[in-house]
């Protein structure tokens, strides 16, 4: 007998090594009042380079008598190559095994095809040639290698995470906040997530990156969850993809887009709707975004008047009916001007916010007026500035 409780009784190094939870000529060793792990079992036969079936009548003669087998025969071989599968993930240094009764979770498949840089069908083939076996609900898995897919299959980035199993539905959402984090395409994110047997709760379709804002443009798609709320991109998706505006929002709302249903788009837009709508107001993205809090900059309209020839008020009018309406306290002036869109540029601050001294010499100075001009300007324009200041008459003289 050796000094462990279970060591067993053999002078043979590699009944010895076979029977060591460790597969080492030590302890500790293998409980003889429990079955042995399939996992175990495959690792000894790879490494004594001898079939499974040896491996058991050679561990039934120590005593082992209870081995874990699997549904159907034995492997008539295990490569060494292969024991690196039989580890369950996070218990790559424990002393556990890949369970053999339960199916091979998803997570499991594609985490070792990363680690081993090959397609995950080629790690499911390699699972299933020795003993294990898939859920029903499992179809073949890709025969490309995607380093991706890891992430692809997370769904919560804390701690050890969680992760979308075989058959298991991934939310809409899922797939917009991955893509962006992968800064990939959602379409090709979804079709990688169905070819992995995760189930979506819509039909990928080409036409979805688009309609999501990739245009091959720079900075387009950076924030892919709010597409809806810029109207101007849902109407201009709706031109580039021969859709009404209507079932643009209702398929970015099937995609999983914040405020789908707040947005407002006319089914014929008028001539110059993407122009007001686009911040450059040249008819392209960057567009603007739907800001429910402060509005629409009363900057913009007059910009927006300017080129469309239309009045301010016209103007605030038509962005209204598109989603984008001025603050309350606004107050559009009759005619648009380049002072006031200057004016306007220098100040920072919305029309929820008071605008103190500290602000009107601010712009005063950088537009070349008297405080007491720009104040005044101010609050015709809309904005509160306190009634007990007192604010200079002189012009600030530009240097140089």
């Amino acid at each position: 007998m050796t000094d462990a409780p279970h060591a067993p009784v053999s002078g043979d190094p590699d009944d010895r090594r076979v029977a060591g939870r460790l597969l080492r000529d030590g302890p500790p060793w293998l409980d003889p009042g429990k079955p042995v792990p399939y996992g175990h079992l495959l690792a000894s036969a790879a490494l004594l380079r001898c079939a499974p079936a040896a491996v058991v009548s050679r561990l039934a003669a120590l005593g082992y008598h209870e081995v874990e087998r699997p549904g159907g025969p034995l492997p008539e071989a295990v490569a060494p190559e292969d024991t690196v599968l039989l580890r369950p993930l996070g218990k790559e240094y424990d002393f556990d095994w890949l369970d053999v009764t339960a199916p091979v979770p998803l997570r499991q498949t594609v985490v070792l095809a990363e680690q081993l840089g090959v397609a995950p069908a080629e790690v499911a083939r390699r699972l299933t040639a020795l003993g294990y076996h898939y859920p029903a609900v499992a179809g073949p898995l890709p025969e490309t290698h995607d380093a991706r897919d890891v992430l692809l299959i997370r769904t919560d980035a804390k701690g050890n995470g969680e992760w979308l199993d075989h058959g298991e539905q991934a939310r809409a959402r899922h797939v917009l906040d991955i893509a962006t984090r992968l800064k990939c395409g959602p379409h090709a994110a979804a079709l990688r997530l169905v070819a992995l047997g995760v189930r979506l709760p819509y039909t990928p379709h080409p036409d979805d990156d688009r309609l999501l804002g990739l245009t091959g443009r720079p900075g387009d798609g950076l924030d892919f969850a709010m597409a809806a709320q810029s109207p101007g991109h849902v109407l201009d998706a709706a031109r580039a993809t021969g859709r009404r505006p209507a079932d643009v929002v209702a398929r970015l709302a099937e995609l999983g887009c914040w405020g789908t249903g707040e947005v407002l788009v006319p089914d014929v837009p008028e001539p110059d709707d993407l122009v007001v709508l686009s911040e450059r107001l040249d008819g392209r993205a960057p567009w603007l975004r739907v800001n429910g809090v402060v509005g629409v900059a009363l900057r913009h309209v007059l910009r927006a008047a300017l080129v469309t020839g239309r009045g301010p008020a016209a103007t605030a009018e038509r962005l209204a009916a598109l989603g984008h309406r001025l603050h309350k306290n606004a107050i559009p002036p009759a005619v648009a001007d380049e002072e006031d869109i200057r004016l306007l540029g220098t100040v920072d601050r919305s029309f929820l916010d008071g605008v103190h001294l500290e602000h009107v010499l601010r712009s005063a100075s950088l537009t070349c007026r008297s405080p007491a001009d720009v104040a005044a300007r101010l609050t015709t324009l809309g904005y509160r500035l306190p009634d007990e200041v007192v604010y200079p008459e002189t012009r600030a003289v530009p240097r140089g």
